[in-house]
């Protein structure tokens, strides 16, 4: 079972019918500085207005975070902050937030 859970996130995610590839947990965690003024540096947030981030599904995330960035989900906070990210930045996010 071990080597299944390490193949699949070394490899790929798959969510909502595409394949989003995995991000890379210490450069996530080096692009969230700009995050944790809200949702906490280790994706847990002090306000019950904005949402704990820590062991959230990673295609959760970078669903929610691109359509952020692309304007089919906006938010007075969140989409300025997302509209800079790169799929890179996202996945890499993602991949930080689910490691916590």
């Amino acid at each position: 079972m071990k080597k299944i859970a390490a193949v699949f996130m070394a490899g790929q995610l798959m969510f909502a019918g595409g394949v989003v590839q995995a991000g890379d947990v210490v450069a996530g965690k080096n692009r969230s500085a700009s995050c944790a003024g809200c949702h906490g540096s280790l994706g847990v947030s002090s306000n019950p207005l904005w949402p704990n981030l820590a062991g959230q599904q990673a295609g959760y995330l970078v669903k929610q975070l691109t359509a952020f960035r692309e304007g089919t989900r906006t938010d007075p906070m969140m989409t300025p902050m997302a509209k800079p990210l790169t799929d890179a930045d996202i996945r890499n996010l993602a991949a930080w937030y689910n490691s916590l």
